[in-house]
Formats: C-alpha cells, structure tokens, sequence
C-alpha cells in the first residue's frame, strides 16, 4: 500500500496520483510536484489515501512540498508570461506561413519548457519556428499537436443544453462514445443534433449508455421494457 494524493495541473484536466506519505494533503490544496517534465504547480483534488500498488501507474513521482505565497506567485506570473508568448508564437507563425492554429500555451513551473498547442488539418514542418521562439524565449521549445476534443476542452463554450461544455468544466478524461449509445437511447441520428461543438459525438451520449444497456439486457431475458410491461418471450400461440 502506498499513500497517495490526486493533483490537476488545470481546473478539468486528468488527475495524476504522487507519493505524499510525507504531507498531510486535502482537496483544494496547493502543491508543488515532480513530473516527467520537471517542477510543477498542481492542485489536489484528492485528498491523501492509501492505495493499492496495483491500482497505480508506477513508479511514482513524488509531492515536494505544499505551495508557498511565493510559489503561488511564480504561477501565476507563469500565466502572465504565457499570454504574451502566445502572442509573439501567433505572430511567428504568420510570418513563416504555417497552416496551423494556435490553442494555448502552457510553461513549466520552473520555466525550463514552453510548450504549444496547436491545431492543424495536417502535419506541419515547424522547425523553424521552433529555431526562432528558442531564440526568443531562450529555454526549450515543445509544439503539440492537439485533435478537436482537447481544443474544446481547452477553449470551452456553451453546450446545445445551455450548459458549459462537460469537458471544459468537470470532465478529466475522455471516454470512448459511439453512435450505438445515441440508438439505445432512441435519439435523431441527426449529426447536429447528437454532435458537440467540436464536430463529434456528444460526450453526455455516454452518461446514459449503462443503464439503456442493462435495460436492454432485462428485456432480452424477461424484464420490463421501456413501457413498464414485463416481457414473457413467448409467442402469440402460448
């Protein structure tokens, strides 16, 4: 057994388990911890517990420490340093003509790395706008390549349900949705009306998927159907 906290490094980003047998963490608190790309500023959103080895991705980094007021204050100077390298990157990436669409930037706590999300139809050759911005920022460079789903949980908005965006809110991960959900659950195959902002399928379609599917396990075997009356799969000559 090991204890353990969850951090987010962003308000409905995936949550990451690091060793914390050393701090007493609960929800909300501040930490800094080691990751696989250095020094980081997280929030916990799960308090410290004690787990399994085997429900964990080992080897684990651990918690460093709790946050401090200046810890706090590097962070958000981070923020504030990350949207004027957006800008100058958005500017470089006109002058070198690249078909790509900036979404977001994010720096390191410890400023080691800056690194950019994009958009793109494409692959796209941008070394040498990794040479300039390197040039500019004089720390290391990383240009990710993001698909639709994570620009709209970065960028959030409004959902056809007047709600903001599952994903943008509350959602860590996401989960694999199909149209066969949209089918048990007798919805329009309609593509805009089953389709996410992004242009594929509404993550909500998988919230009801478990019990439309076990209601149609029931029917299959004698329970009731959606109507309330019990099937007794006989035929008409019974």
């Amino acid at each position: 057994m090991v204890w353990v906290a969850g951090v987010r490094f962003k308000p409905a980003g995936k949550i990451y388990y690091f060793e914390s047998e050393d701090f007493d963490l609960i929800a909300g608190d501040k930490v800094i911890v080691e990751t696989v790309r250095g020094v980081e500023f997280g929030s916990v959103a799960i308090g410290k517990r004690e787990m399994s080895k085997s429900e964990l991705v080992l080897p684990l980094k651990k918690v460093i420490r709790k946050a401090n007021d200046e810890d706090e204050k590097v962070y958000e100077n981070n923020q504030k340093k990350g949207e004027e390298a957006l800008g100058i990157c958005r500017q470089k990436v006109k002058e070198h003509e690249l078909p790509m669409r900036l979404i977001d930037v994010e720096y390191t706590f410890d400023q080691g790395k800056i690194i950019f999300y994009f958009t793109a139809e494409g692959r796209v050759d941008f070394r040498e706008l990794v040479k300039d911005l390197a040039s500019i920022f004089k720390t290391r460079i990383e240009l990710r390549q993001i698909g639709v789903r994570d620009e709209a949980k970065m960028l959030g908005g409004i959902g056809a349900c007047g709600r903001i965006l599952c994903c943008n809110s509350f959602l860590g991960e996401f989960e694999p949705v199909s149209i066969k959900m949209a089918k048990e659950q007798n919805l329009s195959l309609n593509p805009t009306k089953i389709s996410g902002i992004c242009g594929r399928l509404m993550c909500c379609l998988k919230y009801e998927s478990d019990l439309y599917e076990s209601r149609n396990k029931e029917g299959d075997k004698g329970g009731k159907n959606s109507s309330g009356v019990k099937n007794n799969n006989k035929g008409d000559d019974s």
